[in-house]
This record gives C-alpha cells, structure tokens and sequence, in this order.
C-alpha cells in the first residue's frame, strides 16, 4: 500500500512529488511509501512556451519541463516510485484509503492526490459526485473541478492544479502541488505544521 499516491505528472503531480520525495530526511516521512502515476499526454505543458515563470529561462518548452521534472524526481528522490504508460479508470474508496485502478494493473493508497487536466474529459469513475464547473474559467471553455476545500475534496483524496480550481498558469499549478504535499506532510506529522526547505 502506498502511504501517498499522486495521479498526474504535469506541473501540481511533480510538484507535489517533489515535496513530499524532499522529506525523506524528516523522521515522520522517512519511511513512507510515495508513487505518482505519469499521466503527461494530457497535459497543457505538451503546448506551453514560458517567457513569464519564475526561475525558468525566457523560451523553456512545457515538454523540456515534463521531461527535466521526471528526471529531477527520479535523481533527487528516487524512493517516490515513478508509474509510467497507466491510465487511471476508477478510485474506490475503501475502509482505509482507496483502491486506484489502472487500465494494466490495481494500487491501494491511504491518500490519493488527484493532479491531471482540468478539461471535461476527465472520465476516472468514482468522482463523478466531485465534479463541477471551473470557477475560475470561461464558462464557454467547459473546464471542470473536483469540489474541494483547501484541496481536499473528502477525508484522503486531494485536488491539485487546475482540477482543484485553480487558474491555468505554470507556477499557480505548481503552488498548488506544493501545498497539497505541506497539507499531507502536516497529517503525517500529526497535526504539527510542516514543509521542507534545503539550505546552503
């Protein structure tokens, strides 16, 4: 069982895998089981072109980032076990955490972090009760979110990115993948605030 499982593995998905892969070192997350399904066909990052991103030189492609970002995370912080050519079809919540199935292979999870595209194709059963229209997108554009408060939609599962509302922009994504991993952090260390920053 995986102690955090993030679907996604655009800008919010790696983000939040970052974060939470850098907390190895702390005693309340050394031990924890991290994977992330890639799920990246999808992903506005395949198109974007980045001139306004913070820390990113003016002409970085969406795909240098998706690519670099699967690299970063497999060198930095190889225990977060990266799934790659799954697609997930239905999350089952179970007595304790879910059970996300694929179209190869079953994982179970005691959190699941739920960060793919905010379009109206998202058809993973079992969120369907979750699924609304985007508060912060064109009405015309047909964009959705998983209802949530603060990211969390119910008791273990999470929205991250634009499916958890947020505005499509690269570094508002990546914030939000951010947050989700300090919020789980925070859980794993029983309430007591958490995030991690490396220092020189």
């Amino acid at each position: 069982m995986f102690d955090a499982l993030i679907i996604g593995g655009g800008a919010a998905g790696m983000s939040c895998g970052l974060v939470l892969g850098s907390a190895v070192t702390k005693e309340y997350a050394k031990d924890k089981h991290i994977g992330i399904i890639m799920h990246q066909k999808a992903s506005h990052l395949q198109t974007a072109l980045f001139n306004n991103a913070l820390g990113l030189p003016a002409g970085t492609t969406g795909q240098s980032v998706l690519e670099l970002g699967k690299e970063q995370l497999a060198t930095q912080y190889p225990h977060v076990a990266q799934i790659e050519s799954e697609k997930v079809l239905e999350i089952k919540p179970l007595p304790e955490g879910f059970e996300v199935i694929t179209n190869k292979l079953s994982y179970t999870s005691k959190l699941v972090v739920i960060a793919v595209g905010y379009t109206n194709l998202l058809n993973i059963k079992g969120l369907e009760s979750f699924v609304g229209p985007h508060p912060r997108a064109a009405a015309e554009k047909e964009r959705i979110w998983l209802k949530n408060e603060d990211h969390l939609i119910t008791k273990g599962l999470y929205a991250a990115g634009t499916l958890a509302g947020w505005r499509s922009q690269f570094n508002i994504a990546a914030g939000s993948g951010a947050q989700v991993a300090t919020d789980i952090l925070t859980l794993w260390n029983n309430g007591q605030d958490s995030h991690v920053h490396d220092k020189l």
